[in-house]
């Protein structure tokens, strides 16, 4: 007599085809083109030997009545759960948590920019003692808020390395309506250089092309800084 064996016929993740698998339709598709136990998943990183971090996923969410449940279950909860460990019980509330910070984020906590002074009072202490010079962008919405601070570059400003294409590739991506440029001199002298000049002037011409109004470009030094706008140094709309 023949004694028949079970055979596992599951596929692990990596043996499904790539545009099966949850990383590579996150990249393909973004986020929002995920099911709840893809995003899940990701986050879980990896499985059991009795099944792949997909299935566990479909199970939490199953057992707790979604992601919605998963927001009340606590680590002991989560623990308890067979092939939940320590290590994945705090990612899956560490992501959550994120999401519930997010998703109280106000609107009106966003700073608003009035000033060159505004700006200054922004970043002024984390640029002034930096010893080479840091370009950054302000994303502004309609309502001058500051959606964004972007790192576009590091070391001395010229065409080369600040680029329109890096300037306004998070602008465009946030819907910003405008951006304030900034950068730092370790010198800690103000007065704007030729290359600043030049530089500030390219972005306000590439930004006309795009619809995004280039506002101020603010230069910090030593506990002060110098608005190229209010100096009259170039023509801000």
């Amino acid at each position: 007599m023949i004694r028949e064996t079970a055979v596992d016929y599951r596929l692990t993740i990596k043996e499904l085809p790539v545009s099966s698998r949850p990383r590579e339709r996150l990249v393909d598709l973004g986020p929002e083109g995920l099911y709840d136990a893809e995003l899940l998943a990701i986050i879980l990183v990896s499985g059991t030997r009795q099944e792949t971090a997909l299935d566990l996923a479909n199970r939490l969410l199953s057992e707790f009545g979604g992601l919605k449940g998963l927001l009340d279950v606590s680590v002991e909860e989560l623990v308890a759960v067979s092939g939940i460990g320590i290590a994945k019980a705090c990612q899956v509330k560490a992501a959550l948590e994120l999401a519930k910070r997010v998703m109280t984020w106000r609107e009106d906590a966003l700073p608003v920019i009035k000033s060159p002074a505004d700006v200054a009072a922004l970043v002024l202490e984390q640029m002034r003692h930096l010893d080479r010079e840091h370009f950054r962008a302000l994303c502004l919405d309609t309502k001058n808020r500051v959606i964004a601070v972007e790192n576009i570059s590091v070391g001395s400003l010229n065409a080369s390395i600040v680029h329109p294409r890096e300037v306004f590739k998070s602008a465009i991506r946030r819907s910003a309506a405008a951006l304030i440029l900034v950068h730092n001199h370790p010198s800690g002298d103000t007065r704007p250089s030729k290359e600043d000049v030049e530089v500030t002037r390219r972005l306000q011409e590439a930004g006309k092309l795009l619809g995004i109004s280039v506002l101020d470009h603010i230069i910090i030094g030593d506990g002060k800084y110098l608005s190229m706008r209010e100096r009259e140094l170039l023509l801000f709309t």
